[in-house]
């Protein structure tokens, strides 16, 4: 009797492990399904209201809380290593100074984190490597700032076996961001262009480009609601794209953002407009306040 217990709690502990070593996986099969409902929750540098921004801690927070993707930057150290961190300079988010280019990696881990009071924390700036062996089947990976190393990030992500959970995104055209790359990065990983509707380049003009790749989502940005942005949005979702949006701050959104959800406590002509315009990504430095609303409305 007492071996069958132990070996049924084995089987329970084992069943529990592969569906936390899957849920990345499950959430990546999810991004990919035209007509579902589910809106997947992108925490902006992780959970930064709790722990300092892309730390570890914040991370762990967000897989905790069940967030569907976290947000990270990278940028790379003098001595070639890529570290997690915003800036191009250690200044506003830990307590040493100096730009990251200049820095050996043995020099940034001797530093500590601030948290969002500017307070000096215990915790180290992590690198990329490290982030992905925390996420690894847990939680879908949004890396920014990589445009220029998506070849060795890529080659990252197979030492690591995080190749089919990590999004990488860029603001270059389709044919800038394959002749920068010598993997078929465009193809090979999850990717997703950024296009940004204020710039002056035609929007349709570059959607049109990396519709002949079927990306799995697009991230659209604007700073005001116009006919271009109902446009451009249609046309996303009439060719089967998933749409991506920002709630972090009203420039993102033409005013449809965080603090008009939580602050002023007007979630449904922020979010709720996010979801009407047809967004299966949100972006948001609110994870656990959009969640709850998210499941209030059955999308979550």
């Amino acid at each position: 009797m007492k071996r069958y217990f132990l070996f049924s709690l084995l089987a329970l502990f084992c069943i529990m492990a592969g569906y936390a070593e899957n849920r990345a996986e499950k959430l990546a099969k999810e991004l990919y399904k035209a007509k579902s409902k589910y809106v997947l929750v992108v925490a902006h540098r992780g959970d930064w209201r709790n722990a300092p921004e892309n730390s570890l801690q914040a991370y762990k927070n967000c897989i905790d809380m069940g967030v569907d993707m976290i947000e990270i930057d990278i940028h790379k150290t003098k001595d070639n290593q890529f570290i997690i961190m915003h800036d191009a300079t250690v200044d506003r988010t830990t307590n040493g100074k100096g730009k990251i280019a200049d820095m050996t990696l043995a020099e940034i881990k001797q530093l500590k984190l601030r948290a969002g009071h500017n307070v000096v924390t215990q915790h180290n700036v992590p690198t990329l490597e490290e982030v992905l062996n925390l996420v690894k089947g847990k939680i879908l990976v949004n890396i920014d700032k990589g445009d220029n190393y998506f070849d060795e990030i890529y080659d990252l992500l197979v030492k690591t076996g995080t190749e089919k959970q990590v999004v990488i995104k860029t603001y270059d055209d389709l044919a800038t961001i394959q002749s920068k790359n010598k993997n078929d990065i465009v193809r090979k990983s999850i990717f997703m262009p950024i296009i940004n509707l204020d710039k002056k380049r035609d929007a349709e003009d570059v959607l049109a480009e990396y519709m002949t790749v079927n990306p799995a989502a697009y991230e659209i940005c604007f700073s005001k609601v116009t006919p271009k942005v109902h446009t451009v949005i249609e046309k996303v979702k009439a060719n089967g794209g998933k749409l991506w949006l920002n709630s972090m701050w009203p420039k993102l959104n033409g005013g449809h953002d965080d603090d008009l959800a939580v602050e002023q406590n007007k979630p449904d002509e922020a979010w709720g407009w996010l979801l009407k315009q047809g967004a299966k990504l949100i972006q948001t430095d609110r994870p656990a306040d959009l969640i709850k609303y998210l499941k209030k409305k059955h999308r979550h």
